[in-house]
């Protein structure tokens, strides 16, 4: 067993080195809420226009001027430019040499947030461009959070914390905020019931732990099903820190929700995993909730929802 512990470490260890050279290998996203607001909006308002702007471009502007802070100030100045017409290299000059880092690593965290979605309602399909992922919490139920990340942890080892609490009520919904494939459904010791979820490019492993003793995932999910954004995907509980299933092992009911960003697979689990901060993108989803509906003792969304840019209408 020690031979096998050893051994694993080491190659987690060796992993990290098999990444190409200009592979992202870390991202300390800290972009505030309010620009992140700022910049999705004047995306939305400008997707009709002639000239739409991305919020992933001004977001990547204000960054390569601030290292990253991405001040509302900034963000309005680069809408502002570019607006213009000028191009990102005519505005940053010397520091362009950071634009393709901060546009790459602000892609993988936001790439599948904003875009074309369809949701039907009294058996007429909606089109919209906006917000299409959504708010882990399903519409109705009550939770609260804070800043927590990187805040330190003591069960089984010294680390720190690399997602969001969510406090709220035994059982309430909770929904997968963006599409994709589950990755992984069970247990783990730290996190008890968990669910993972790849997002459809790969970029984004989304983490959500410390579900439902006794009935922790929805009706029939199963590891390889293709889950869309917003629906039900388990029940927020407090299980963990446990070796042993089903246990209650931590104090406060709430949902763990963390996000990983993949470059590269080498990096999926190993020491160099790249998690990133959400408490801002939890307060931005907080606008977009899945309402959910209650049947046979189990919830499933109201609405059905499919993703534009991925899917195709469905035909009556």
């Amino acid at each position: 067993m020690k031979r096998r512990i050893v051994f694993l470490l080491v190659l987690c260890l060796l992993i990290p080195m098999t990444v190409h050279a200009d592979t992202i290998r870390w991202v300390d996203f800290g972009v505030p809420y309010e620009s992140l607001k700022y910049a999705m909006d004047a995306d939305v308002r400008t997707s009709e226009q002639e000239q739409h702007i991305s919020w992933i471009d001004m977001l990547a502007v204000a960054a390569c001027r601030t290292g990253g802070k991405c001040p509302l100030k900034s963000v309005k100045k680069a809408l502002a430019d570019l607006t213009t017409g000028q191009s990102p290299e005519q505005l940053l000059g010397g520091v362009y040499k950071y634009y393709d880092y901060y546009h790459e690593a602000y892609e993988a965290v936001l790439g599948g947030m904003l875009g074309h979605y369809a949701v039907e309602i009294d058996g007429q399909w909606k089109k919209t461009y906006g917000l299409k992922a959504f708010s882990p919490i399903g519409a109705g139920y009550g939770y609260s959070h804070c800043a927590d990340f990187g805040n330190q942890r003591s069960f089984g080892f010294a680390r720190k914390h690399l997602g969001n609490d969510l406090m709220g009520a035994q059982g309430t919904p909770i929904v997968a905020v963006e599409g994709g494939v589950v990755e992984a459904l069970g247990w783990n010791r730290y996190g008890g019931w968990r669910v993972g979820i790849r997002s459809f490019d790969s970029k984004r492993y989304y983490y959500y732990a410390h579900l439902q003793k006794d009935k922790p995932f929805a009706k029939d999910l199963q590891e390889g099903d293709i889950v869309q954004a917003g629906d039900v995907i388990g029940y927020m509980g407090r299980t963990g820190y446990s070796d042993n299933e089903n246990v209650n092992n931590i104090e406060t009911v709430h949902l763990h929700f963390g996000m990983q960003l993949i470059f590269d697979e080498s990096q999926k689990e190993c020491l160099s995993e790249i998690w990133v901060d959400v408490y801002n993108i939890v307060r931005l989803l907080s606008e977009h909730r899945s309402s959910v509906q209650l049947a046979d003792n189990h919830f499933s969304r109201k609405y059905p929802f499919v993703d534009l840019d991925i899917d195709a209408l469905p035909r009556h």
